[in-house]
């Protein structure tokens, strides 16, 4: 789980940590993702929600499980009422280190230089911010488009 702030320009690390849901039957874990987002979001109040879309895994049966992970946040998100937004990996990766092959170390090391986080980070936690920070940047490049976009049409 990953939380900035941003202004379109600047983002500021707000909240980050790993996601623990346990041994338990498949499920209960489904229930621990939605039950965890939500708290997150009660206690955060996000404007946006972003995720990143599933890559297609070597196993289709972990490819499958992380869909209905990723179902259970983004219904966590949408019985909030919020807009969820999904990236492809390689737009994050993109985004974030400037090339869409980059390795978890990159990534790892982008998101601390960019968020000026001191500690390092979990894989999954720099992953997590690094949607956040690629939908911020998503966001302030449409916001700038549509500006000029409107800006052109009044001339």
């Amino acid at each position: 789980i990953g939380i900035i702030d941003t202004d379109g320009r600047n983002n500021k690390l707000v909240h980050f940590q790993p996601l623990r849901c346990g041994d338990g039957e498949f499920p209960e874990r489904l229930k621990v993702i939605f039950t965890e987002i939500t708290d997150l979001i009660h206690q955060f109040r996000p404007d946006e929600v972003s995720v990143e879309t599933v890559f297609m895994a070597k196993n289709a049966a972990s490819a499958l499980k992380l869909g209905q992970a990723r179902g259970a946040a983004i219904c966590a998100a949408v019985a909030m009422d919020l807009p969820v937004y999904e990236y492809a990996p390689k737009a994050v990766k993109q985004s974030v280190v400037g090339k869409g092959a980059a390795a978890k170390s990159q990534i790892q090391y982008m998101v601390s230089l960019l968020l000026n986080i001191k500690k390092e980070i979990q894989e999954d936690a720099a992953d997590a911010l690094a949607v956040a920070i690629c939908h911020a940047n998503s966001r302030w490049t449409l916001g700038a488009i549509n500006q000029i976009s409107s800006n052109y049409r009044k001339n």
